[in-house]
């Protein structure tokens, strides 16, 4: 059955990104010891879901590049943005809800990944509709910044479904919700 997974890399104190959305803290421990865990990820993944932060932060750094293809990827925005030409890209507004029901569509029996940000990802956490939290920890505290998980309310509680160590002290937990 699909899963909806938010699947993110964080600071050792729970943040995402600087305040300024910078994520060169991330970005200089490579992404090499990573790629094929993502790519299997990514394998088992029919559709994406992400805030307009989110995608506006890829157009600025990755101007020429989608690195989601044809996938289908629902923006939630109230912004009027523009799709990469040849991109699965749908900007879509509303409950998460009705945009979660969008994507189960296209995904086709295949995983959601709720790409984030964080405050995109606790909407989907305060209406219950996270399966899993995949949080790859990186070796490294920033002291502020966008949170991991801002939620308005406690979730119910999770449990622990698997660990992955990775070179260069990473670690990733998987929780599962229900």
């Amino acid at each position: 059955m699909a899963k909806v997974i938010y699947y993110v890399a964080s600071s050792l104190d729970g943040f995402i990104a600087t305040e300024e959305n910078n994520l060169d803290w991330l970005l200089s421990f490579g992404f090499e010891p990573f790629q094929e865990h993502y790519d299997r990820f990514m394998s088992g993944v029919g559709a994406v879901i992400m805030g307009a932060e989110t995608y506006a932060w890829l157009r600025t750094e990755q101007p020429d590049t989608w690195d989601y293809g044809a996938l289908p990827c629902l923006v939630l925005t109230h912004r009027d943005l523009e799709a990469p030409s040849g991109s699965g890209v749908r900007f879509v507004r509303g409950d998460v809800r009705a945009v979660l029901e969008q994507a189960a569509a296209l995904a086709e029996d295949r995983n959601i990944w709720v790409v984030g940000g964080g405050n995109t990802a606790a909407q989907f956490a305060d209406a219950g509709l996270l399966d899993e939290l995949w949080i790859t920890y990186m070796p490294v505290a920033l002291g502020s910044g966008r949170r991991l998980l801002p939620v308005t309310t406690p979730t119910a509680k999770m449990h622990l479904v698997g660990t992955t160590q990775f070179n260069g002290g990473a670690a990733e937990l998987r929780f599962a919700a229900h």
